[in-house]
């Protein structure tokens, strides 16, 4: 009899997105373990090793469970990086039950899913991704560390359509990154760059997982 497939996931819970243009909308969250790049700020390093097995099905009555009480309609699909791990099978069981699915991806690695919203977060210095997220992704989030310059952020943002919005996201709220992301939005204006944001993440400011 084949063994079910297992996923390496460090926590399932309840919250709103706090991060790009889906900021404020109820949603679950499907937190999966290990990461490839491991970069010095991230602010889920316990991600990268802290895991539990999960079939699809315990997945899903996790999610089921929590729906009972918050009966959000999106599941985000986040990490350390997620498609590290073949989640095609949970994807495709996610989509059975009604439910919009998002990935959050740094985006150096590629699979076909049935996925309403890719987030892409590529990372420094050379900020690479697969050439499938170009029409695929709904938002570019640019972390805004203290090494990022103008020169990177407009090679990501020639990198895609320019209806695609590229969002600069200060690091962990910090007030020296909130500081230099909006020099850099200055910037990249007086440079002619269209469809570059401020971010933030929502989630700190109202004290939410």
């Amino acid at each position: 009899m084949p063994q079910p497939h297992i996923l390496k996931i460090t926590e399932i819970f309840s919250s709103v997105q706090g991060e790009g243009l889906r900021q404020g909308e109820p949603t679950i969250f499907i937190r999966l373990s290990g990461c490839n790049l491991k970069c010095s700020f991230c602010d889920t390093k316990y991600a990268w090793e802290e895991s539990q097995q999960y079939s699809v099905d315990q997945v899903l009555e996790e999610v089921k469970k929590i729906r009972q009480s918050f009966p959000a309609q999106w599941i985000c699909i986040t990490g350390g990086e997620p498609l590290l791990q073949d989640i095609d099978g949970l994807t495709k069981a996610l989509k059975k039950e009604g439910l919009k699915i998002q990935v959050e991806t740094n985006a150096t690695f590629y699979r076909t899913l049935p996925v309403d919203w890719y987030s892409l977060s590529p990372k420094p210095d050379r900020y690479t991704f697969r050439p499938e997220y170009r029409e695929k992704a709904k938002e570019v989030k640019i972390i805004v560390t203290k090494n990022l310059d103008l020169e990177s952020i407009r090679r990501l943002r020639m990198s895609f359509p320019e209806k695609t919005p590229v969002l600069l996201q200060p690091q962990s709220n910090r007030k020296w990154s909130i500081i230099l992301g909006i020099k850099l939005l200055k910037q990249a204006l007086k440079a002619g760059l269209k469809n570059i944001r401020l971010s933030v993440q929502l989630h700190e400011i109202y004290g939410m997982r």
